[in-house]
């Protein structure tokens, strides 16, 4: 096993000349030999900024490589980067900040007024400036310091040394920080490399945001001297053109990405040639949007990858070859595959005993990207890291292969009338509906069942379903592929969905809005 600082110097070594970023707001491709050395200078500029190993530092940022020299930069020296969802209330933030007491706060010149928010707000954090535009408080500029500081010797972190904090989305109350560890991200990268098949000549498009684990699918990349770009900022015209642009090979998207860009309809406006191969995950994809996907995507292999911040972050793939046996026939298409090399998973009940193949429980992992807890939340860390396992809250059944099979968050399990419906069998029913567009079912309270099925549905435009009679149309067509008592009884038509940054469905604001709407 290796470090992230001995990633960067094996790429140095061996693959001094290959390309390392290609950036999209113009300007000649840096090497890995310039990369790296640009990562010494960045390790300089924080230690002039009082940075020292052990230490946090906090960047707000859209994907940009200069994020990205920055986090390679702590785990050059020992210091740990904390990259923050942007997409939160500054007084999110500030609590996050209030919680690990960073040395310094980078922030990218397009949150010129985030900063200022902060700023005004008293922040005590030293800033530095991505960006040399609308700079509202006169702080260094990255670059500038960047580039007039020495090239930092680093420092040899172990293998179980923090080298990352990652915030959890904190969709059912306050976020998590994730402490991943050295060897837990070097772990995942290793792990990845065969389901991945990757390659020297691959670039990665990193569209996933770099706040989110998801944006650790690069490591196998630089592991093997490949290639990586940054897309700040998603649409389906930016996406298919940064992939022309950069001669992508790899990227990361998340369902609702991949159907928003496949309905855009602009796919055949653009060369996407050297597209061989889309990760998906972070949430459920309906088989018949994975046919239209590779519809939609001819010669490109799909990977689908479950896994969690705390695992670095994936723990099971489902590759081309299954994809291409389930697109034959049968549930292959249903799982989430199978364990990367090193990780166990089991299936246990609410005590804690193993389940067998088949049967219904929570998903226990273990393995060597398996963080060892959260940032100062010993009770958390706690509840869920028990005996070397941990204990990841989602419901699944393994069946005699080892595939994997989500069913739900063990949270949002609806018991009804005494029985257990899980909400992922009763939306894959409703998907197979040609006019559901996207579809979350959720528990309401009921005097008569003590919780009764609601479904909220975004309708194709111009649908019938958002008729009177629609709700009678979905159940009739609900009860010809499940049990009466899994079909939904209640219905809410809405435009779009709550979503998170990554695309999942918030079903907490969900439960929120309709628990005491039962109209």
């Amino acid at each position: 096993m290796i470090t992230l600082r001995e990633v960067l110097g094996r790429a140095e070594r061996c693959f001094p000349t290959n390309t390392a970023v290609v950036p999209l707001a113009g300007g000649p491709a840096v090497t890995w030999a310039g990369f790296v050395g640009r990562v010494r200078r960045a390790a300089g500029a924080l230690r002039s900024l009082g940075v020292e190993a052990g230490d946090r530092f906090a960047i707000i940022c859209r994907n940009d490589p200069r994020q990205a020299e920055l986090i390679h930069a702590g785990y050059w020296m020992g210091a740990v980067p904390v990259p923050i969802n942007y997409r939160l209330a500054p007084v999110e933030i500030a609590d996050i900040l209030d919680g690990i007491s960073p040395r310094l706060l980078a922030v990218e010149d397009h949150w010129a007024s985030l900063a200022g928010e902060l700023v005004s707000a008293g922040r005590r954090e030293r800033l530095l400036w991505i960006g040399s535009d609308n700079n509202p408080v006169g702080e260094p500029d990255y670059e500038t310091l960047r580039d007039a500081s020495p090239e930092d010797e680093g420092r040899a972190s172990g293998l179980d040394d923090d080298a990352l904090l990652l915030f959890t989305g904190g969709t059912t109350g306050r976020s998590k920080g994730v402490r991943l560890t050295h060897r837990n991200i070097a772990a995942n990268g290793l792990q990845l490399l065969a389901p991945f098949r990757a390659a020297e000549d691959d670039l990665m498009l990193h569209v996933a945001p770099m706040f989110h684990s998801a944006d650790l699918l690069g490591t196998p990349l630089s592991l093997l001297g490949g290639a990586h770009a940054y897309l700040p900022d998603f649409t389906s015209e930016a996406f298919l053109g940064a992939v022309q642009k950069t001669r992508a090979t790899f990227t990361l998207l998340t369902p609702t990405l991949l159907i928003r860009t496949i309905r855009s309809g602009g796919i055949g406006d653009f060369d996407i040639s050297s597209l061989r191969r889309i990760a998906y995950g972070s949430a459920p994809m309906d088989p018949a949007w994975i046919r239209r996907t590779v519809e939609a995507f001819p010669g490109v292999e799909l990977v689908h990858c479950y896994g969690l911040t705390e695992t670095s972050p994936i723990l099971t793939t489902l590759g081309w070859n299954q994809h291409l046996a389930g697109l034959e026939g049968g549930d292959r298409l249903r799982s989430v595959g199978r364990p990367v090399i090193g990780v166990e998973l089991r299936i246990d009940d609410d005590g804690g005993n193993r389940l067998p193949a088949g049967a219904a429980g929570e998903i226990v992992a273990r393995g060597p990207n398996v963080s060892g807890g959260y940032f100062d939340r010993p009770e958390e860390t706690a509840a869920v890291f028990r005996d070397g396992w941990f204990h990841t809250g989602d419901v699944g059944r393994l069946d005699e292969e080892g595939y994997l099979y989500l069913l739900d968050r063990k949270k949002d399990v609806i018991i009804t009338g005494g029985e257990n419906v899980w909400s992922a069998e009763v939306e894959t029913a409703l998907y197979a509906h040609p006019d559901v567009v996207e579809a979350a079912v959720i528990g309401v309270p009921d005097e008569v069942w003590g919780e009764a099925v609601l479904a909220v549905i975004v309708a194709a435009p111009g649908s019938s379903l958002v008729s009177e009679d629609g709700p009678d149309a979905l159940i009739a067509h609900c009860r010809r592929l499940i049990g009466g008592y899994k079909v939904p009884r209640q219905f809410r038509f809405i435009e779009a969905m709550p979503k998170s940054a990554m695309g999942k469905i918030l079903k907490s604001e969900l439960r929120r809005r309709y628990r005491l709407d039962r109209g």
